[in-house]
């Protein structure tokens, strides 16, 4: 059974699988009607070139390398084995990565996203990646943003029609030719002498709220 998953998880992990995932996600992306709630404030920082934290629930990550409007986007990816599908994947979309999670690799990946923060780059982060608990945000992007100086920005997205998996994250998937609608929230900026777990607090909530306003666009 061991070398079973083994095997498995190298197929998963190959070049060609993240190849086929790339190209049936952009496929599905082009069946989809998509709407924009909030388009203009990541095209802000990029026309300024601030850098900025992108900050979207391990659940709803699918599409959302088709709303990113910059050039130089970091996805913070675990080192765990599981992150090499998607660190495949978001490699094929063109985005640079970032090893490492809150239990492995956790220092030197918050030291090199505040570095790279610094130089103009942005940075993707799933919060509550990568095993949860789901929709809870956990301490790292609070310290990166603080050390920073940069903005957190809440992005989510929903669809009409999708499937939800029985995954840890509950994992959404869109179905093809559904209705889309990215929603992203206001920037967030850790205050001056602000307690790190209010702060913490406040982008969970925006992070939430977003969500929240994806998934009602569906309910008119």
């Amino acid at each position: 059974m061991k070398a079973l998953r083994r095997r498995l998880a190298t197929l998963l992990g190959s070049p060609l699988t993240s190849h086929l995932l790339h190209a049936v996600i952009t496929a599905l992306r082009f069946t989809m009607r998509v709407t924009y709630i909030g388009d203009r404030v990541m095209p802000s920082f990029a026309e300024r070139g601030e850098g900025f934290i992108g900050m979207f629930w391990h659940g709803r990550m699918l599409m959302l390398p088709f709303i990113y409007p910059g050039k130089r986007l970091n996805i913070l990816i675990s080192s765990h084995r599981d992150g090499e599908i998607i660190a495949n994947v978001m490699n094929r979309f063109g985005f640079e990565l970032v090893r490492g999670s809150s239990s492995k690799g956790g220092t030197a990946a918050l030291r090199e996203m505040v570095l790279l923060l610094k130089n103009g780059s942005d940075i993707g982060i799933t919060p509550d990646g990568p095993k949860g608990p789901a929709e809870v945000v956990k301490g790292g992007v609070a310290q990166i943003a603080r050390l920073s100086g940069k903005a957190v920005i809440p992005i989510a997205f929903s669809s009409s029609m999708k499937l939800r998996l029985r995954s840890w994250d509950r994992f959404f998937l869109p179905l093809p030719f559904s209705r889309l609608v990215f929603v992203v929230g206001d920037p967030l900026y850790c205050k001056r002498e602000e307690d790190i777990e209010d702060f913490r607090v406040r982008i969970e909530k925006a992070l939430s709220d977003a969500t929240s306003r994806a998934d009602a666009f569906f309910d008119k």
